[in-house]
């Protein structure tokens, strides 16, 4: 037998509100979600052509949004960055500190959270045929800082920039888009609620 899981009736509600608990839950839920990106980050391989590595980041950055919301998202996101500067060793490689070329992407992550956890909010967490958009729409918003800031830190033109930034991560990326995309309707479908 289930419990129901008393929910705010006046605010959307995302995958970490099934949780019990409020300012204790949401630290823990900010906190580990970066711990999971600097964790995914690790999952790094580094391209000859190219500053930016490919890393599991991108997954972790998509379902911390998607489950926690925009706020928590976005605060996670927040953490990692600060904290990565600060000199906690969790950015790619084990990198700290301001990474250069490739730190756009990490300011995109917070976007990225934060947009993905709003569509969330809006009930698109809740089947694979809203997910993919929100996915797909996070990662737009991630690349479109990424990219920018690869192109006026490297000094090179827009195409440039995009076959350095952009076109070598696509399949990839729309793999960890789908992964997310497909894992979250199965955790909703988990609990029972929906």
């Amino acid at each position: 037998m289930s419990q129901a899981v008393a929910l705010p009736r006046n605010r959307p509600v995302v995958l970490a509100d099934l949780l019990p608990g409020t300012l204790v839950r949401d630290v823990l839920l900010v906190v580990g979600a970066a711990g999971l990106v600097g964790l995914l980050a690790q999952v790094s391989v580094h391209l000859s052509f190219t500053p930016v590595p490919i890393t599991g980041q991108t997954l972790g950055v998509l379902l911390a949004g998607t489950a926690l919301g925009w706020k928590r998202g976005a605060a996670a996101m927040a953490l990692y960055a600060v904290a990565g500067v600060a000199g906690v060793p969790w950015f790619a490689g084990h990198a700290s500190g301001y990474v250069g070329s490739s730190f756009g992407y990490i300011v995109g992550f917070f976007l990225c959270a934060a947009l993905c956890g709003r569509l969330a909010e809006r009930g698109a967490d809740r089947s694979l045929w809203k997910s993919v958009p929100a996915m797909v729409a996070g990662e737009v918003v991630m690349y479109g800082v990424g990219v920018t800031w690869l192109a006026v830190s490297l000094h090179v033109g827009p195409a440039k920039a995009i076959s350095l930034g952009l076109t070598p991560f696509l399949a990839g990326d729309a793999i960890k888009a789908a992964l997310a995309a497909g894992l979250l309707p199965a955790a909703w479908k988990l609990t029972g609620e929906r």
